[in-house]
């Protein structure tokens, strides 16, 4: 169809189908401004909207780091749709509920100054080399993260804002000396058990099932048996990284970047300065400081007696060495504006207050050896090269899989890519490299997944690109009874065997109320040893729930274990033994929990009170 279209391109036909389409275009984004189209808001949050590539962000970072913590556990959780549904509805709220606090604290009037929000920009450890801050660094990780450093500011701000409220909130807590007493005598306690273990598995097994059993199961639970939409995807994928590997930089050009980058590795020059500071706008204050300086006073002497920044007052004003990109823009300024040591500058207004700065010492820059940062020097060279091959490679490939639409093959030989193929996946359990959002929509479009074409080139991370197609579709279908059987069989098996597992336990609980010890042995059990269990035993729930039992008796019941299986207790005797060795980590969670419980409360009454709309969210 494509090739058509280009071949008739200069027919009037083809001249007036293109204006009829543009036409709709025009008419379609003048409509979405006019209606408030909501395709890319997630949420809205009074006046405040959650866009659906923040949401989509945010998303990802939580899928990702989940799956890094749980592993298969988390995949295998992700196969279920429902859970996946709940997992985005758990982002977006936390979300809401960011934007919910944020709104708060701004109606309470709380700020956070620039100078707070480059404090923590410099102290945060992943922008530091050797504890010190590094541009390069800081720039690359924004990148990766898909922020620009205003971006990344801003959201450090309101991040800054959030936790003033979240503090004030949750500082607010204590607790009293009666209620960590009686929460320690609760979760001192402990009870005198033993127990008989009803396995599933060995029920299961046990299980005899008829055809017909089997046919109604499978006819009851379709979903169980259904197998999603698939397709079978081809891929070329091209990244800066898997570019490094081929390239080969030469001693030779290392000398010469080292000559033509010289300052680059060379030491920041280093000014050692004092100051004097009058906080606020008293600009008289400061001037008869300065006054006094002019006149001969002791700067040292001076700055401990009227400088009012404390930490420095005591060292006679001295901050040390400084660098640039350090400090306040004003004070650096001026500090580096000095030429000779013992030079003093005016008045220097910063958003502290009024500074006299002293210039005590200079450090000039030196250059490392280049044998000290040749292997740093080749890195460079080979990223630098990889990312310029990568953006050649890039356009050449958004250009061929354009111009030959209906295979990966030309597109793979112009950027020497080896064309990947998968076999009929879904959207669950596909390649991780096919799994971000956008690929999705695009393995998903009617022009790929239906008419055969290439994708567009998609960005799938920093100097990181694919192109896919789709080779083969399947519709949602329900497997028949022949291709499932044994899973059908496993899981009737399963239930049947807990039901009967559950009866067993049932009854032989009721006997053993009744006095007939004879049961156990009537069914082949037996209880085990005695167990002491606390409040942290997944039996907990069960057993501190039973009555505590009279003196020489015994308290029965069942229980389901984490696991499946199904347990007989015998509860013989309960302990209330108490000590406050561990009173202060009681009182502490105590707190924590109350606190807890404050925000809980806070955002539920924000929640009440403002207008709070979700789209879907659902993928």
């Amino acid at each position: 169809m494509m090739d058509r279209l280009r071949e008739g391109v200069n027919s009037i036909a083809v001249k007036i189908i293109l204006s009829l389409i543009i036409l709709s275009f025009v008419f379609a984004g003048v409509g979405s401004y006019i209606v408030g189209g909501t395709n890319n808001v997630a949420a809205k949050v009074g006046n405040v909207e959650i866009s659906r590539g923040d949401f989509e962000q945010a998303y990802q970072n939580e899928r990702n780091r989940m799956q890094a913590q749980l592993g298969d556990y988390f995949s295998n959780l992700l196969a279920d749709p429902s859970y996946v549904e709940s997992f985005r509805q758990s982002v977006l709220d936390r979300m809401v509920n960011d934007a919910l606090l944020e709104q708060h604290a701004q109606t309470l009037g709380l700020r956070v100054g620039d100078a707070q929000v480059r404090a923590l920009l410099l102290s945060m450890p992943q922008f530091q080399v050797e504890g010190v801050f590094n541009q390069e660094v800081y720039q690359s990780a924004l990148r990766r993260a898909g922020f620009s450093p205003e971006s990344f500011a801003q959201y450090l701000r309101r991040d800054l804002v959030r936790n003033q409220l979240v503090t004030a909130v949750q500082a607010s807590d204590f607790s009293l000396p009666g209620e960590v007493n009686a929460q320690s005598e609760l979760l001192m306690q402990t009870r005198e058990v033993k127990t008989i273990n009803l396995a599933l598995a060995d029920f299961a097994q046990k299980v005899q099932l008829t055809d017909e059993e089997i046919a109604e199961y499978y006819k009851q639970n379709p979903e169980r048996y259904t197998r999603p939409e698939q397709v079978k995807v081809a891929y070329i994928e091209l990244s800066a990284e898997a570019l490094k590997q081929n390239i080969q930089i030469d001693d030779a050009d290392v000398q010469a970047y080292y000559q033509a980058h010289l300052d680059k590795y060379s030491s920041e020059e280093q000014r050692e300065v004092s100051h004097i500071l009058v906080q606020g706008d008293d600009e008289a204050k400061a001037q008869a400081i300065l006054d006094e300086l002019n006149a001969g006073a002791d700067f040292a002497t001076l700055a401990e007696e009227k400088s009012e920044d404390v930490g420095s007052a005591e060292e006679g004003g001295s901050l040390g060495f400084i660098e640039r990109d350090t400090m306040d823009p004003a004070f650096e300024e001026a500090a580096f504006a000095l030429k000779n040591p013992g030079d003093i500058s005016g008045l220097v207004k910063s958003n502290f207050g009024y500074h006299i700065i002293k210039l005590d010492a200079l450090k000039d820059s030196v250059a490392k050896p280049l044998a000290e940062v040749a292997a740093t020097i080749k890195q460079e060279m080979r990223d630098q090269q990889a990312i310029d091959q990568y953006y050649e490679l890039q356009s050449e490939l958004e250009k061929v899989a354009f111009e030959y639409p209906d295979s990966l093959d030309d597109a793979a030989e112009a950027v020497n890519a080896k064309i990947e193929t998968t076999d009929f996946i879904s959207q669950v359990d596909a390649p991780e490299i096919l799994k971000s959002p956008a690929v999705i929509q695009a393995i998903l479009s009617p022009e790929v997944k239906e008419d055969g074409l290439n994708s567009e080139v998609i960005e799938i991370a920093p100097e990181h690109v694919i192109v896919v197609r789709v080779e083969d579709a399947r519709d949602e279908t329900v497997l028949p009874l022949e291709a499932v059987r044994d899973q059908v069989v496993a899981q009737l098996s399963k239930v049947k065997g807990e039901q009967n597992a559950i009866e067993l336990a049932k009854t032989v609980v009721a006997e053993l109320k009744a006095g007939n010890q004879a049961v156990l042995a009537e069914n082949g059990l037996a209880f085990g040893d005695i167990e002491n269990i606390d409040r942290g035993s997944h039996l907990a729930d069960v057993v501190f729930a039973m009555a505590k039992p009279a003196e020489g008796k015994v308290e029965y019941a069942q229980a389901k274990v984490f696991n499946g299986d199904v347990a007989i207790v015998e509860l013989l005797s309960v302990s209330d033994m108490f000590t406050t060795q561990y009173n202060d980590q009681i009182a502490e969670q105590m707190v924590q929990m109350n606190a807890q419980q404050d925000l809980s409360g806070l955002i539920s009454i924000l929640r009440k009170t403002t207008d709070i709309e979700y789209f879907a969210v659902t993928q």
